[in-house]
């Protein structure tokens, strides 16, 4: 409409928030606000001056009231609440980076605007995440431009506690990105490592021993045939070393790790600990993951060296049920006694996430429409094949003779559950959640949602070669030559399969960082005179070498022959 149809309505809603005594009846005044914050006029800028007075009505409200607009916000249209966090997200935007144009009341009349409008927004958020499934995806409340702010400013002032008022975006942690997030793990991660190492250096000091460039590292020295318990040795023995720098050195092999030996030592070291024989983790195929062996005696033996696990990949299922069980607390309580890694009971739809068949089987036990008992014959003892041989547990006390009939089977399917995923494997995820947060130890994990926690451990699972493309620095090469054309046709031909192989055969790792392939750097250098060779990789610098070769056919089969050898080293 005419923009004098724009200020005639923004001028009205001025005078109603001035009045001091509006003529309401209850509940109207919430319902006011929850209208008029949905007028497409604050889409504009210009808007911004009245927007940021609704925002703090809506603050000021009370928290039934609030409650109330999360309600209503959930029955919204989803394009509707979406364009609502889109004009929050932007207010917040064009105030924390001004236009030059001065268009913006100064600063100093106008602090209050980012917080309130944060507020704001948490309501929505709230709402979002109030059913199942939420409307938006949680990755639509991410404002990227805070990616650019000083996050570590941010997370410092979150950390002081004689300055509760103060506002912080990490006090609000659904607004950062998950690449705001990992910078600040990483840089949390990077000073605890320098305390750790200044506490060494003292020591030594105080010691009157001349320091060694050596107490800056966590410096591990294994034999390539005893690779899992030589790891596990060093570790136990530098426990206090753990939030060092990681040096990898195989005994008998010269060279310095400039971060290709910590990666084969890691990639070897997956293999390894994940095999059938070591019994840790039992493989399930149809969904193509590990969960946690129930073998007591192994982890027996492993539960005091687990610290090296959480640095590994672990392919957690893209529910909720492990991850979730990492952040159970957030942080590791004070008291040994109180239990960690305690998930809620999921839904069989989460269940079926890692074992689907045994998810079927219960689903099918609770819309059974005969006699349980009489056609079923179960009791609250489960049986449990692992290995190759079969455990079996009690549910209750007793349970083995007691039945489960058309009454209690709701009861056996949510025991049965927790069994699985809490108390069967108890000790085993203390060892792993102990390990975890021993680690990566941070008041920054609180910040996390599971799904995060799991796209930082697992990497993103956005295979986009075309955004690999876009940052790769040729040496002996143009990206018009033939064999680079060449190339990427053939790379973009190759199924997910390969592709996955092929980051791995040139970085070390099948795994793509968190910010996207944008985030890597990669290199392809020039082989010239050797036309006949296979191409090479270098994982540590993540470099290609690759001759110039005389057709796309001869190139193809060059690659997929280099890829074919390195398989046995990675992906199975």
């Amino acid at each position: 409409m005419p923009s004098v149809v724009h200020k005639h309505f923004l001028k009205a809603v001025i005078n109603s928030l001035l009045q001091e005594r509006p003529h309401l009846f209850s509940k109207d005044r919430v319902r006011a606000l929850f209208v008029i914050l949905q007028t497409p006029v604050f889409l504009t800028q210009s808007s911004y001056t009245v927007l940021a007075h609704v925002l703090r009505n809506i603050t000021a409200l009370t928290n039934g009231d609030h409650q109330l607009l999360v309600s209503w916000f959930r029955v919204l249209e989803v394009s509707r609440l979406r364009m609502l966090v889109g004009i929050i997200i932007q207010f917040i935007t064009v105030r924390q980076f001004p236009p030059p144009d001065r268009s913006l009341p100064p600063l100093s009349k106008s602090k209050w605007w980012i917080p309130t409008a944060t507020r704001v927004l948490a309501i929505l958020y709230a709402s979002n995440t109030s059913g199942q499934p939420p409307l938006l995806h949680y990755t639509e409340f991410y404002n990227h431009a805070l990616d650019h702010l000083d996050l570590m400013g941010e997370y410092k002032l979150w950390q002081v506690p004689d300055k509760p008022d103060s506002f912080s975006f990490c006090q609000y942690p659904f607004i950062l990105s998950i690449v705001a997030k990992r910078h600040i793990l990483t840089k949390d991660a990077e000073q605890q490592m320098i305390l750790t190492a200044r506490r060494s250096l003292v020591a030594k000091v105080a010691r009157h021993q001349p320091p060694q460039i050596d107490i800056f590292f966590l410096n591990i020295q294994v034999r390539r045939n005893y690779l899992v318990e030589d790891s596990l040795k060093e570790i136990a023995t530098k426990k206090r070393d753990l939030k060092k720098k990681l040096k990898v050195t195989f005994e008998g092999e010269p060279g310095l790790d400039m971060g290709g030996l910590t990666k084969e030592w890691f990639m070897l070291l997956i293999k390894q600990i994940f095999k059938p024989e070591n019994k840790m983790f039992v493989y399930h195929p149809t969904k193509r993951l590990y969960w946690f062996s129930m073998s007591q005696e192994v982890y027996s033996l492993a539960c005091p060296h687990l610290h090296v696990l959480p640095r590994l990949t672990f392919p957690l299922p893209p529910s909720a049920p492990p991850t979730g069980k990492l952040l159970s607390p957030p942080v590791v309580p004070a008291y040994e006694h109180v239990a960690v890694g305690v998930a809620k009971v999921p839904s069989l739809d989460d269940f079926g996430e890692i074992m689907p068949e045994v998810a079927h089987g219960l689903q099918e036990l609770l819309k059974y429409e005969g006699d349980v008992e009489e056609d079923m014959c179960l009791t609250f003892q489960v049986s449990l094949e692992e290995f190759g041989l079969p455990r079996t547990f009690n549910l209750k006390e007793q349970g083995d003779c007691l039945p489960v009939t058309n009454e209690n089977r709701e009861e056996f399917v949510r025991l049965y559950l927790d069994w699985i995923l809490n108390t069967a494997i108890y000790e085993q995820f203390r060892a792993f959640y102990l390990g975890f947060h021993t680690v990566c130890a941070s008041n920054a994990l609180i910040m996390l949602r599971p799904e995060e926690v799991e796209m930082l451990v697992c990497g993103s699972p956005r295979l986009d070669l075309n955004e690999l493309r876009k940052v790769v620095d040729y040496d002996g090469y143009t990206p018009d030559h033939p064999t680079i054309k060449w190339f990427w046709e053939v790379v973009s031909e190759m199924p997910v399969g390969q592709q996955k192989l092929f980051l791995l055969f040139t970085t070390g790792s099948d795994r793509i960082p968190v910010g996207g392939m944008g985030e890597m750097m990669f290199k392809i250098s020039c082989w010239k005179g050797y036309t006949h060779m296979l191409p090479q990789a270098h994982t540590c610098f993540n470099q290609l070498v690759l001759p110039p070769y005389t057709s796309k056919e001869v190139l193809k089969n060059k690659l997929y022959i280099a890829l074919a050898n390195a398989e046995g080293f990675g992906l199975e």
